[in-house]
């Protein structure tokens, strides 16, 4: 953990700042206020920021707060005309940094929702090179807190922060957010109040380390790419060097590899093939038809601007070194470098007003955008991992993002396409329109706040290949959308389940109280989520019967995500299940993979009669559990109920045949 400098004196709720007696006071008080504010700016921006993004924004909406250095020493004088010792006067009061802080994370929640993530990043930000930041990993109650917070908006944020963690009474809360411009404070504070109330521990909760920007945990940046920007920029300085000694001429901005041509400059260093559109591979148009590899190598070039050398060669310059005005994105893991061979071209051609280049290089896909109407807005790169890609992780890729949602560029092997909402799982499919060159009718982005709709691909891949199945996929931010699977519960006596499409009845039930989970994978790089039914239990008193789900999220690079959720009965299609536990950010587990099929979990539940149970189930595998601790109980088969108080703390074994046993506590 590296803590950001921050007072440790005790943070005052009076609504002003402290007085002090001497010059060094009055400078001080504002700083002790520091953690709280940019605690308060921390809640309010929206969680699909990602951690990293989200604690830099809260530093600079809490540094913009504090009054400047130069105001301070001007309010900390003593009045000369005074014939007594007068205290200085007070700086800025508590109430005016809130609301400050308020306005500053809104008016970036809406930058948010407007400006692709590419223009966002750097505006003015504090700067941190080769680092990645977050805040600490909680656990599943800090999670189902985030999970609220994601569906909420920022004012509902800001309402529900200055309630609970700020401790201000609905009136006060309701003046601060009228100050810091939001348009219907009443309708936030009456849905922040709502939310409040169903999370009673939310104060706590708010004030552990996962919400605490001033105290978070560093991990370094892709060291390749960094290597890599070393090398280039220590090219690119002696070339300039040896340019302005030898030939004594200027160097211009737009000589490099910006819009202003192929970028030999700003390339050095790179081999020449490399630059050269004449040498990208394409594929046959039917190449696809006749292969034992159905992946982004069978894709043949398509687009109306394939023949553009002047767009493919600033493609392949932005790539190789890519200039300052270059927005470059990649997702965990995935190196920028320059392709080591000549990469093929997947796709060039105009959409949404932007000229796109698809390139494909074994194990790394890119998207090159720049404007199409010749504007001033910056190129962007967005590079992402696509190794050993299959029939169904390679059939879209995102080619545009924008107000009216993502167009998607089909695999040549897709034949029939159609969009539904994974929250409605009782609403047929709906078609879903496709030019010649594979693009598709805008499809609505999957939300990053609130959750009223979970909009999902249906693909059909082609008899002509031998894979003629449908499957699922959606978006979650990366250039590839994620491939949604199926597990069905244990059946009795029979093998091991194994994942399947989820494109079943009971699939899209499932999957109907698990995607708005989806979300807090949203730019991880995954590359497919599997929702696994271990374990059905009858709960006590008549209640119907639960599922306990295991989700896991594989992600291109390798290591998984997990979170386990228990969905008893309720009255929407589209109830969250409630999570009670997940696997921190950072760390892999082969739970609920082929290589950790037993699993065992608990939690507490309340019956609808209000009395409260123990509840725990294990996988197929799981012959017999047993709990101690605040309640003692013993059950013969996979699954435990027993009556125990809210929050009951217990631990739990499954006893596994065959030997072994597993552990769990609360």
């Amino acid at each position: 953990m590296v803590p950001m400098p921050t007072s440790s004196r005790p943070h005052s709720r009076d609504g002003g700042l402290p007085r002090g007696g001497t010059p060094a006071a009055a400078p001080a008080a504002p700083l002790e206020h520091y953690a709280p504010l940019a605690r308060l700016a921390y809640l309010t921006l929206p969680p699909a920021l990602g951690r990293h993004r989200r604690v830099l924004t809260a530093h600079t909406a809490a540094q913009r707060a504090l009054p400047a250095a130069r105001e301070r020493r001007r309010l900390r004088v003593p009045a000369q005309r005074a014939a007594a010792v007068r205290e200085p006067e007070t700086d800025v009061g508590l109430d005016e940094l809130r609301v400050r802080v308020l306005r500053s994370a809104l008016r970036h929640a809406g930058a948010a929702r407007r400006v692709p993530g590419w223009l966002q990043a750097g505006r003015g930000l504090p700067v941190v090179l080769g680092l990645r930041m977050a805040t600490a990993a909680g656990g599943a109650d800090e999670l189902s807190v985030e999970r609220s917070l994601a569906r909420l908006s920022a004012p509902e944020r800001a309402a529900f922060a200055l309630l609970t963690v700020e401790g201000l009474d609905p009136a006060r809360t309701r003046d601060l957010l009228e100050r810091a411009g939001v348009k219907e404070p009443g309708a936030a504070l009456r849905r922040a109040e709502g939310v409040a109330a169903a999370v009673p521990e939310a104060e706590a909760l708010l004030r552990s380390g996962e919400f605490d920007p001033t105290a978070v945990q560093l991990r370094p940046t892709d060291l390749v790419r960094r290597r890599r920007r070393r090398r280039v920029a220590a090219a690119l300085a002696a070339a300039v060097v040896v340019g302005a000694v030898g030939a004594g001429s200027a160097i211009l901005p737009g000589d490099g590899g910006g819009r202003g041509g192929a970028g030999a400059a700003g390339a050095a260093g790179v081999p020449a093939a490399l630059l050269d559109p004449g040498r990208l591979v394409q594929a046959p148009p039917e190449a696809w038809a006749d292969t034992a590899r159905v992946d982004f190598t069978a894709w043949p070039a398509r687009g109306g601007l394939t023949g553009d050398d002047a767009l493919l060669g600033r493609a392949l310059s932005a790539w190789a070194a890519p200039a300052p005005d270059v927005g470059l994105t990649g997702t965990p893991g995935t190196s920028a470098a320059p392709p080591a061979a000549p990469p093929r071209l997947l796709y060039a051609g105009e959409v949404s007003g932007a000229a796109v280049v698809l390139l494909y290089e074994g194990e790394r896909l890119v998207r090159y955008a720049e404007s199409a109407d010749g504007s001033d807005a910056p190129p962007a790169l967005d590079v992402a991992r696509v190794d050993d890609a299959d029939v169904t992780t390679a059939a879209a890729v995102a080619v545009s993002r924008g107000r009216d949602g993502v167009r998607y560029l089909l695999a040549p092997w897709v034949d029939e396409t159609a969009t539904r909402d994974l929250l409605r799982p009782d609403e047929p499919a709906r078609d879903l329109g496709v030019a010649d060159d594979g693009v598709t009718d805008p499809v609505p982005a999957s939300p990053a706040e609130g959750c009223d709709a979970w909009p999902a691909l249906r693909l059909r891949s082609s008899a002509r290949i031998v894979e003629d199945h449908s499957f699922l996929v959606t978006d979650l931010g990366d250039l590839t959308p994620v491939h949604l699977t199926y597990t069905p519960p244990p059946g009795e006596g029979a093998p091991a389940r194994q994942p399947r499409e989820a494109t079943s009845g009971p699939a899209l039930a499932g999957w109907a109280r698990s995607a708005c989970r989806l979300d807090g994978w949203r730019g991880e790089g995954v590359r497919a989520v599997n929702n696994w039914v271990f374990a059905q239990q009858e709960l006590p008193e008549d209640a119907g019967r639960a599922d306990w789900v295991c989700s896991r999220a594989g992600t291109w690079r390798g290591p998984g995500r997990v979170l386990v959720q228990l969905q008893p009965p309720a009255r929407s299609a589209a109830t969250p299940g409630r999570v009670v536990a997940a696997e921190s950010d950072g760390e892999d587990s082969a739970a609920c993979s082929r290589f950790g099929r037993h699993v065992l979990a608990s939690t507490d539940w309340r019956a609808p009669s209000g009395r409260w149970y123990l509840l725990a189930a294990g996988s197929r595998d799981v012959r017999g559990i047993e709990a101690t601790g605040d309640v003692e109980a013993t059950a013969a088969g996979p699954t435990l109920a027993k009556r125990a108080e809210k929050g009951v703390r217990a631990r739990v074994t499954g006893r596994i045949e065959g030997g072994g046993s597993l552990a769990t506590g609360r």
